[in-house]
């Protein structure tokens, strides 16, 4: 297993949590990195500490639900470096949503910051790499909640399942041209955004740890890749599950047992 050195890589949604850090553990290999996100300062913050890492790195503010952006932030990184090896598609929400207590527009806005975003940045980037000597690989953060319904998670569950199901598709297309995907699922993360929505979060594991367990399927480039353990088997378990059983288990951990 080589270790990521030497490469272009893009990080969308890398201004905090798992994709900053990220950024921070592949610094030291010598990389050149294009980091994007909404919020300028804190990127530019992120972007410092690459560059004082020995990483070169482009950071661009821009908004992955504008897909005129996202295109361009694509192009910036071909012209500035002529290629993108890996691209993680970071950018994603999953607030506590009860469906007994949401709208419509609630749920196209979980849709729209889940599905869209990463649709936003796929197209152009199947375009650059399937054209591109050795083609390349675009990572998903997905989530473990994107494998079944998770109850108080229904919005999110339903966006981060539709984003597996698309990336699933292009890998069988696009395997002929040498564009490889990878489906991240990570379980509870304790990142700042979601310290205090009181949503309970069985096995949680910190970003720094989250964020070795995705450099990992970067370097590995399995097909779906899914941690912690324990949160993993669960998922496994209850897929497994009779549905009545299954159902019973899962009121019981969105209560917090």
């Amino acid at each position: 297993m080589a270790r990521i050195t030497g490469r272009t890589v893009l990080i969308v949604g890398a201004s905090s949590g798992i994709g900053a850090e990220v950024a921070r553990q592949l610094a030291g290999g010598g990389n050149r990195f294009v980091i994007t996100a909404r919020r300028a300062a804190e990127l530019a913050a992120v972007a410092a500490e690459i560059r004082a890492a020995g990483s070169v790195c482009l950071d661009l503010p821009a908004d992955a639900l504008d897909p005129t952006a996202a295109a361009g932030v694509v192009a910036a990184a071909v012209t500035e470096y002529g290629s993108v090896d890996i691209a993680l598609l970071n950018a994603g929400q999953g607030p506590d949503m009860s469906m007994d207590r949401v709208g419509v527009a609630d749920v196209s806005r979980i849709m729209a910051l889940n599905y869209d975003v990463a649709v936003n940045y796929l197209v152009p980037l199947i375009a650059q790499l399937r054209g591109q000597a050795g083609g390349g690989l675009i990572a998903h953060t997905n989530s473990l909640a994107g494998l079944m319904g998770v109850p108080r998670q229904g919005p999110y569950s339903a966006a981060k399942a539709a984003v597996r199901t698309l990336l699933d598709t292009a890998r069988v297309e696009l395997a002929p041209h040498g564009v490889r995907f990878t489906s991240i699922h990570p379980g509870f993360v304790a990142t700042e955004r979601v310290g205090g929505d009181g949503l309970p979060k069985p096995f949680q594991i910190s970003q720094e740890r989250a964020a070795r367990h995705v450099v990992r399927a970067l370097e590995r480039e399995p097909a779906q890749a899914c941690f912690p353990r324990p949160a993993a088997a669960l998922v496994r378990t209850l897929r497994a599950l009779p549905a009545p059983v299954s159902d019973a288990v899962l009121r019981r951990l969105a209560a917090g047992l």
